[in-house]
């Protein structure tokens, strides 16, 4: 199989944006991702995309350029954008094109999510007693594992406080401006043990990634990052995911720690590896939760490590370097591709007043989503 990387990115601002669909965000990010590696549309031979809310990805081609591209839709809730990435990449592993486009977007409406209990496999009763709430469930995930590996309502707060002020930093995020821990502390609760600047908030953007052969790289001389694993996995019996009616006595397992464990294997390297890592962080919880489901650390040692800043900027293994899906908000299509297209700017040095320093040349990302996909990615500069 043939080596694939990434070469060209572009991403259209997240926050909201009146007057410009969704569709229209993921058409700015794919022009700004062909400039990027000075491609046309023309030269792009297939591509993966989609969005949660805001229409058909392949749509798009009507004003990029009717070329007769293959292009393939794709909607797998917070995971589209990991599945289109890992759809173009075993595509070109495979040999059957060299260029390829991921694309995620999306333009969520204001307040909460609203998913519909029939489009998960789950009965009327189920939203009607207010189960589909999440940010309940991940209150209740959260509470559960506080207590049991001692983790404090601080250290919540502490994910928050970095969240934006890494934003700060960042051109693309939505919220910029950065929050004490004190004003987070003293927020008002929403679901306890969770606060009101602890949540994502459904949002609107658009990303895009153009990946390429080694081969073809060489023809045309553009810089690489090499994608060392692209991997998927659902969630396996005995593991408590968003949506589960119940929760068994012994969780054992879930769909991260299994596509995260995997990509280690397809990739050759483990967390000890890594100079900086994107993970999902729909909540503050979220992200102490993964950091151990990633293998990052071990339960209960987040509390040690945010303590200390090991996830700053200038700390030992910086987390969610552009503010994550706290500050950056979450478009459902657009949010995992963020994440690879924040470490690409990292290992190229391009990320300005935010770079990582001592030059990374190992990033890793992760997104979760509804009913339990986990998707990770590995780039190698």
């Amino acid at each position: 199989m043939t080596d694939v990387g990434i070469i060209g990115v572009g991403i259209h601002p997240f926050g909201r944006t009146e007057g410009r669909s969704g569709i229209d965000m993921g058409i700015y990010a794919v022009r700004e991702a062909l400039s990027d590696c000075s491609l046309n549309w023309e030269d792009v031979q297939f591509a993966y995309g989609g969005s949660d809310a805001s229409g058909n990805a392949d749509t798009m081609v009507k004003q990029l350029g009717l070329s007769g591209v293959q292009f393939v839709n794709v909607k797998n809730g917070c995971a589209t954008g990991g599945s289109a990435l890992y759809a173009v990449a075993s595509t070109i592993k495979a040999g059957e094109y060299d260029i390829g486009l991921a694309v995620g977007f999306d333009k969520h409406p204001r307040g909460a999510f609203n998913p519909l209990p029939e489009e998960w496999g789950l009965p009327d009763w189920y939203g009607a007693q207010g189960y589909m709430l999440t940010t309940q469930f991940f209150a209740m995930k959260i509470k559960r594992y506080m207590h049991d590996f001692n983790i404090s309502d601080l250290s919540l707060g502490r994910i928050s406080e970095k969240s934006f002020a890494n934003a700060e930093l960042a051109e693309h995020a939505w919220r910029r401006s950065p929050v004490s821990l004190a004003e987070i502390m003293e927020s008002p609760m929403v679901n306890d043990p969770l606060r009101k600047y602890m949540f994502c908030s459904p949002a609107e953007g658009g990303v895009a990634l153009i990946l390429a052969s080694e081969k073809k790289v060489r023809e045309i001389g553009a810089p690489f990052i090499k994608l060392d694993a692209a991997i998927m996995r659902t969630r396996p019996q005995g593991s408590f995911e968003v949506f589960a009616p119940s929760i068994e006595n012994d969780i054992d397992g879930s769909a991260t720690r299994l596509a995260s464990q995997a990509a280690f294997d397809l990739a050759g390297i483990g967390p000890e590896d890594f100079d900086l890592a994107q993970i999902q962080d729909t909540d503050a919880g979220t992200e102490i939760i993964h950091m151990a489901e990633n293998g990052l650390c071990a339960d209960g040692e987040q509390e040690q490590w945010l303590a200390e800043g090991k996830t700053l900027l200038n700390g030992q293994l910086p987390i969610n370097t552009d503010g994550g899906c706290i500050a950056c908000g979450e478009p459902i299509g657009a949010s995992g591709l963020r994440q690879v297209y924040e470490n690409v700017v990292q290992l190229r040095g391009q990320a300005g007043a935010r770079q990582v320093q001592n030059d990374p040349r190992v990033a890793y990302s992760h997104v979760y989503g509804a009913p339990g996909v986990s998707a990770v990615t590995i780039l190698r500069k």
